[in-house]
């Protein structure tokens, strides 16, 4: 239904609630030391607003509760496997459905069998598991982001004269389009962008594949500013674009809103064969891919929770209320909004700090120390060489309200009034890869 009145309501009603920790400063300057500065070592105990990630995190609803209740544990042939078959197929229409235990296997299965003589992935942006499975895999990882200057409304997009002068001078083995696009700021992919893409690999002959962990929140936004779309539903959008694909990798702990669980699709019956055949040798028998029976049937109902509309409206909005606000008290922070998450400039903010000073990493610090909010770095620290300083503040689905967002506003609010006294962090000790998830950081005097 169209929404007639100025104030966007929560299309659910809480049933169910749990306590979060209310910590004094001393008590996380002490949390923050131990965790030797990287909020991902922070116990959750010791976090009060947690905004880390939309991955996993969300509230599921009754109907997936009740779902997960008629959960079939059969080890073969389950039938929640089948009703999540029956939902895949009906919103992708890919004919080949493999399940997995999160999106980083369905990468890996992917990157394993398709990259093994190693050549060149392109996309729109990698994100950080992505482009450590394609890297792991002996291949190279190449992102085309459009420009990100101006407030264009699919910053999302892929860089299409690139793109084609990439095709037509290196030997490309894959092109995977993320939606949406987290690294650059959570921005929509738009529909025309896709169409184009689909349009130049299928002439190069190189096959298509899509990250749509959050589809349904890109299809809100081609709903929403593309023209030609707005009488269009939600599914209708999210199909057409999986039209334009040869397979898909998803997380469905975001858009699905499930806990635990992912998926890899194709079109290609040689091609499910053969990941099929690496995901029994690391996730499990094809028909239930390392989840239980129980977590393939609250994901069947999620996919679909996923595409309500007065979900999405309410979902859009509340990220569009949280970066007006911020903007509001003077942080700056990446327009338009995207879908699951604001991201804070920090490179601007704290603008006496170099790249290598982590700018990121010490804005999130700061707010954690500030009122216990988490958030999660996006630039020198994830990426070597990351175009810009981010902060990532991500929305958890159906779980904070409007007055944990307006704390979370008030605490920076605080930080912005201190950036100048905000020092430069650096990195003690890191693995090769992924390091930001286990780094070692410290201030630097």
């Amino acid at each position: 239904m169209s929404w007639p009145w100025k104030t966007i309501i929560e299309p659910f009603r809480i049933k169910s609630v749990e306590a979060i920790p209310l910590l004094n400063r001393p008590e996380r300057e002490a949390a923050l030391r131990e965790a030797r500065y990287n909020l991902f070592k922070l116990p959750a105990s010791v976090v009060t607003i947690d905004m880390l990630t939309d991955s996993g995190t969300g509230a599921m609803s009754a109907a997936q509760w009740e779902a997960i209740m008629r959960g079939d544990e059969s080890y073969a042939g389950s039938r929640s496997f089948y009703e999540l078959d029956a939902v895949v197929k009906r919103i992708s229409g890919m004919p080949e459905v493999l399940p997995v235990h999160q999106g980083r296997a369905a990468e890996r299965i992917l990157a394993r069998t398709m990259l093994r003589d190693g050549g060149l992935v392109v996309s729109n942006t990698h994100f950080d598991t992505t482009r450590a499975n394609v890297e792991q895999a002996g291949a190279e990882a190449m992102d085309l982001p459009v420009d990100q200057s101006g407030d264009h409304p699919f910053k999302g997009d892929m860089d299409l004269p690139r793109l084609k002068e990439i095709l037509s001078t290196r030997e490309v083995k894959l092109v995977l389009m993320t939606l949406t696009n987290n690294a650059v700021g959570g921005q929509p992919v738009s529909m025309a962008n896709l169409q184009a893409v689909s349009a130049l690999c299928r002439e190069a002959g190189v096959p298509m594949f899509m990250d749509a962990a959050r589809f349904a929140e890109n299809a809100w936004f081609v709903r929403e500013r593309e023209q030609g779309w707005k009488d269009h539903s939600c599914e209708q959008i999210a199909r057409a674009a999986f039209d334009l694909c040869d397979g898909l990798t998803m997380s469905a702990k975001k858009d699905a809103i499930v806990n635990i669980g992912g998926l890899l699709a194709c079109r290609d019956p040689e091609l499910a064969t053969m990941f099929r055949n690496q995901l029994i040798l690391g996730e499990g028998f094809p028909t239930y891919g390392g989840l239980a029976g129980r977590d393939m049937a609250a994901m069947a109902v999620g996919l679909l929770e996923a595409l309500d509309e007065n979900y999405l409206r309410y979902r859009a909005r509340s990220v569009e209320h949280f970066a007006n606000a911020l903007q509001g008290a003077g942080v700056p922070v990446v327009t338009p909004p995207g879908g699951h998450a604001v991201y804070l400039d920090a490179g601007a903010l704290l603008s006496h700090l170099k790249p290598a000073e982590l700018p990121g990493v010490a804005l999130g610090n700061a707010l954690y120390l500030e009122g216990g909010v988490r958030g999660v770095e996006i630039g020198s620290l994830m990426f070597d060489g990351a175009p810009r300083e981010l902060l990532r503040l991500a929305m958890p689905r159906r779980v904070y309200t409007e007055a944990h967002i307006h704390y979370v506003v008030e605490v920076a609010a605080k930080v912005v009034a201190q950036a100048a006294e905000i020092r430069p962090m650096r990195i003690v000790e890191a693995p090769d890869f992924l390091r930001h998830f286990s780094a070692a950081l410290e201030p630097v005097d």
